[in-house]
């Protein structure tokens, strides 16, 4: 590596950690980050039948003093800022997530997915290299607190991304996941190419071609169609609402928009050809650009 390179590489090392826990009623998503130059975290709580957001917070942190991370995948990873807390702790076969925010509080256990159905990839990227490890269905359990509501997580699914390496300034991508017990599909366009579009049918974890996300950027709460080269994936997705945000830190920038909704269509076992319905899967798109 050149020593140029050898010296930017601390502020080009990214690594997150992100939840998403889906449910017949609401949609919570969260997630420490270490962007090298900048930390942060987010937490928020969709209400699906009121297509709200009932809580949501974000908050961005000094390297190495907010955020705490271990280099493995689904291991702990900690954001503190004041009272304000978000921490995954690994323990036995589970990961333990608390956020303890103003605006929401959960305690949960997520049991950890088994090597067989865990994506995990590394591949090349758009400064040097980057691995991924992504889940398929997870049990979870525990509750949730906001709004003056207590909600149950039972009957939720939950789903993990851990993703550590070496990304450009500049950094865009869409993406989307949703995930039941019987399938789920895990689809991204930008800095990893097609390196970890794959799908799950039966518990059985198999590798897609490129995916194409359609959809207008002006209008992303209107319907967006995705599907990959190989005709393995052809799905519509209906966003019932959105967590978006745009931020701007001087050395460090991101604008992004996450509509939460329902996936109708069909996956495709690449090698048999069986199709397999999705309906109303419940889940997330990303349309995301990153300077970081």
């Amino acid at each position: 590596m050149p020593p140029a390179r050898q010296l930017l590489r601390p502020l080009h090392h990214k690594r997150w950690q992100y939840a998403a826990l889906a449910h017949e009623h609401y949609f919570i998503g969260v997630a420490v980050v270490d962007a090298g130059w900048v930390s942060s975290a987010f937490a928020y709580l969709f209400d699906r039948r009121q297509r709200t957001l009932l809580a949501s917070f974000s908050a961005d942190g000094l390297p190495l003093l907010a955020t705490r991370m271990e280099n493995r995948a689904f291991g702990d990873a900690t954001f503190q800022r004041g009272k304000q807390r978000i921490a995954f702790r690994r323990a036995d076969n589970r990961l333990e997530l608390t956020i303890n925010t103003d605006a929401l509080k959960l305690a949960a256990h997520l049991a950890l997915p088994m090597p067989e159905q865990t994506l995990a990839v590394i591949a090349p990227a758009n400064w040097q290299a980057h691995a991924t490890h992504k889940s398929s269905a997870l049990a979870v359990s525990g509750f949730a607190e906001c709004a003056g509501q207590r909600l149950s997580l039972d009957g939720a699914i939950a789903s993990l991304d851990a993703s550590n390496g070496l990304l450009a300034r500049e950094t865009s991508w869409r993406w989307a996941s949703a995930h039941s017990p019987a399938l789920g599909f895990n689809l991204q366009a930008g800095y990893m190419g097609d390196a970890e579009n794959a799908i799950w049918l039966d518990g059985e974890l198999l590798a897609v071609g490129p995916a194409h996300f359609r959809y207008d950027a002006a209008k992303p709460l209107a319907p967006w169609h995705i599907h990959t080269d190989d005709g393995a994936v052809d799905l519509q997705f209906y966003p019932e609402g959105a967590r978006g945000e745009n931020k701007d830190l001087f050395i460090a920038a991101s604008r992004y928009i996450q509509p939460i909704g329902t996936f109708t269509g069909t996956l495709i076992h690449p090698d048999s050809g069986r199709a397999h319905t999705v309906s109303q899967l419940v889940g997330v798109t990303e349309d995301h650009y990153a300077k970081w």
